[in-house]
């Protein structure tokens, strides 16, 4: 068997040239997991939870021998998956501290010719280096405006332009509101969100301004952690503003197209919020194909919103830019020599 201890730092490295396995149960790794592992388990959910009962009860060699005895058939299916998934039988491996799972996996590939780089203190290790990142000092510099404006937009064209950008919403694959999920994937679980967030921020100069969408504190069911919400609040923020033609024909363009059932939902979910009457309305409205008139009628209760949302940034880190009726070209150039005049060039 060949097999090489790997620090996190190590792991970074290699991971750009090696795949990477996960040895922990599928119930752990749909929780969370290092992106673009695979999950190749020792124990499955079920076997897991008689090994941990028999080692809090008996102790760990009972735990063990009771692994060994429930995973022992399986060790040479495991072996054929990993032939069939990694032919050039070269991988990194983790399991939660670096422990028994890995040890036994990297054995058991071993024994058919595998190179093995196993990561030290396992997937815990690595969390604990996700969870201070998303918690770090950035130098944020948050784009705000109202539903419609096309910030997301804008903000793709600043990164086109050589901007440094994290997309909140496209890491939760949500847009931050109750259509958000609509045509969207599932949504990682809160602490495969921090992951990914994270990652994305690995590729980030924290020397330089990072810019972000203003977003409420939490993205569907993903929550923005409490120190990088607290820097959002804190940080420079430029509020663009469009016209009401705008803005429609900016949210119709991205909506009209989705099932009508599903944007019907949406609306009853703010049916409280909205009163019953503008609801029907709404529904209506959507059922008929007026969509200019739906989207009017709800972006009434999205510019309250916004308009509270906007009260926990410092008045004097806000700058206005009127951005009606211009070019996406004219647009991003404005907010560059905004946030030039806020951070120098």
């Amino acid at each position: 068997m060949q097999e090489t201890l790997i620090s996190l730092d190590r792991f970074f490295e290699l991971r750009k040239e090696l795949p990477i396995i996960d040895a922990r149960s599928e119930g752990e790794f749909a929780q969370s997991h290092i992106p673009g592992a695979f999950n190749l388990p020792i124990l499955n959910n079920q076997e897991r939870v008689i090994v941990g009962t028999l080692y809090k009860q008996k102790g760990s060699e009972e735990a063990t021998l009771k692994g060994f005895e429930l995973v022992g058939p399986r060790f040479h299916q495991i072996q054929k998956e990993a032939i069939s998934k990694f032919p050039d039988r070269k991988v990194i491996l983790y399991c939660w501290r670096g422990g028994m799972r890995s040890q036994i996996l990297s054995w058991l590939l071993g024994m058919v010719g595998f190179e093995v780089f196993r990561l030290k203190g396992g997937y815990k290790t690595y969390r604990s280096f996700t969870f201070e990142e998303v918690r770090k000092e950035r130098k944020l510099i948050v784009l705000g405006g109202k539903t419609g404006t096309g910030k997301t937009v804008l903000l793709k064209a600043l990164q086109a332009k050589g901007e440094q950008l994290l997309d909140l919403e496209d890491l939760a694959n949500h847009k931050g509101s109750s259509f958000g999920a609509i045509g969207q994937a599932p949504q990682p679980t809160v602490e495969q969100f921090e992951n990914l967030m994270a990652e994305a921020l690995l590729d980030t100069d924290p020397a330089m301004p990072l810019w972000v969408e203003n977003e409420s504190r939490k993205i569907g069911k993903n929550i923005i952690p409490d120190a990088f919400f607290d820097q959002m609040g804190l940080a420079y923020l430029i509020e663009i503003q469009k016209s009401q033609e705008e803005r429609i024909r900016h949210i119709e363009l991205e909506y009209a197209q989705l099932p009508k059932e599903e944007l019907i939902q949406a609306v009853q979910r703010l049916q409280k919020r909205l009163g019953g009457l503008r609801t029907q309305q709404a529904i209506e409205d959507i059922q008929n194909g007026n969509h200019a008139s739906w989207i009017s009628n709800l972006l009434i209760y999205y510019d309250k919103t916004y308009e509270f949302d906007l009260q926990r940034h410092e008045q004097s880190k806000m700058v206005t830019l009127d951005l009606s009726n211009l070019t996406e070209e004219a647009q991003t150039e404005q907010l560059l020599q905004a946030k030039n005049q806020l951070y120098g060039n």
